[in-house]
């Protein structure tokens, strides 16, 4: 076969499972001991039992042999063991899920969704969900006990944004993982974004090359970060399948920006809070380190902020966050930082709001630091035209 073939492929968790369990393994080490001691318990085990055969048709094996036979396929081919149980939901909408039980594979099927899938197909969806049963039990379960922690988090009373938007990009990095084991089990990327089309259209006859090249052609011209909620939008999902088993050597970088994007200041993760956070320091330390500014009044402003601020703190310069492609709130963000700075002390005012100018021209963000002086420095056309000339003549010097 040739590169990019079933052959020379293998799933393994995308960069961002594994960085999220670090993060919280490194900065929630209590909670993560604890979640990593809870077990699933036999009555809970037995409860989902119990309601899956009250809510759903079980398919036994001996009247669907056809099923179970293309389910225990796409099972060997990801080197997966364990009794499994298929179910039909009452609903009118084609659709698969797995409920997952330590030990045991449980898939519901909903709408006509055996009907309308062939043989290959049936495989990718087979594949696609028992990947979900293969990764929760990775790593000796590492990434069960994250999206566990993730959904307990975001059910408490004080739940924050940045763990709804960490738990949203954790499903979309799961469900690419998942997509990769359904193309896996069928051996085909046709079959897999064939099952994607049917399952969202309803279409009977896709035609997956074309869809992948509509894919492509969205991808070609589109930088804007997906804005879905635990499942990506198809064309990158099939995209995403398409370039991986390509082997693309940048498909990583290509998932971060496609699933995660810029740094947005509203819509940060949990490693993206801190990640800002680490960048808000130093970037404070580097519009300190001009001595026209090193004074004490904005200094103590910068303890305030962080408490254990070090004179020897390291510097993150303005082209880190141009690298970084942040978003404009961002910078926003930087701007009314350096504006607080400025107006903290009567006597570096002036050498202050002109290295916030200077500063911000680094940033590309002039024209926002102008409306933060307008609003919340009351300058008039006049000051900061002053202003403005002033750093034209030390940029020139």
């Amino acid at each position: 076969m040739s590169q990019g073939s079933a052959e020379h492929l293998t799933i393994e968790p995308l960069s961002y499972h594994r960085a999220l369990v670090a993060y919280l393994k490194a900065h929630e080490p209590e909670v993560w001991a604890w979640a990593s001691a809870q077990k699933t318990q036999d009555d809970y085990q037995q409860q989902v039992r119990s309601e899956l055969l009250r809510d759903t048709y079980r398919l036994e094996p001996d009247a669907h042999p056809d099923v179970y036979a293309s389910l225990r396929l796409a099972m060997q081919r990801l080197g997966v063991e364990a009794p499994a149980t298929l179910y039909q939901a009452g609903s009118q909408q084609m659709n698969a899920s797995l409920v997952f039980v330590p030990g045991e594979i449980h898939v519901v099927l909903q709408g006509q969704i055996l009907e309308r899938l062939g043989e290959d197909e049936r495989l990718a969806l087979f594949g696609h969900e028992v990947a979900h049963y293969l990764l929760w039990l990775r790593d000796g379960g590492d990434y069960h006990v994250a999206d566990r922690i993730l959904c307990d988090a975001l059910a408490a009373r004080h739940a924050s944004a940045s763990h709804a938007e960490t738990l949203r990009r954790y499903s979309l990095h799961t469900e690419l993982f998942a997509d990769r084991a359904g193309a896996l089990a069928a051996q085909s990327v046709a079959a897999a974004v064939s099952t994607l089309v049917k399952v969202d259209t309803g279409i009977a006859n896709p035609d997956p090359a074309a869809y992948l090249r509509q894919a492509a052609e969205i991808d070609s011209g589109r930088r804007k970060r997906s804005a879905a909620g635990t499942h990506p939008e198809n064309v990158v999902r099939a995209r995403a399948l398409d370039l991986w088993w390509k082997a693309e050597p940048e498909l990583d970088e290509w998932v971060a920006d496609k699933l995660c994007g810029p740094l947005v200041l509203n819509a940060l993760d949990l490693p993206d809070q801190l990640r800002l956070t680490a960048m808000t320091r130093g970037f404070l330390a580097y519009f300190l380190a001009d001595d026209s500014v090193r004074a004490e009044p904005l200094l103590n402003q910068a303890r305030h902020l962080f408490p254990d601020w070090r004179d020897d703190e390291p510097v993150v310069t303005p082209a880190t966050f141009r690298e970084a492609q942040v978003d404009a709130s961002v910078l926003d963000y930087l701007n009314a930082l350096m504006l607080d700075l400025s107006l903290v002390d009567a006597d570096t005012q002036d050498a202050a709001l002109l290295r916030s100018y200077l500063v911000a021209r680094e940033l590309d963000s002039v024209e926002a630091l102008q409306t933060n002086l307008k609003r919340d420095a009351r300058m008039g056309k006049r000051e900061l035209d002053k202003l403005k000339k002033k750093a034209d003549t030390v940029v020139a010097a």
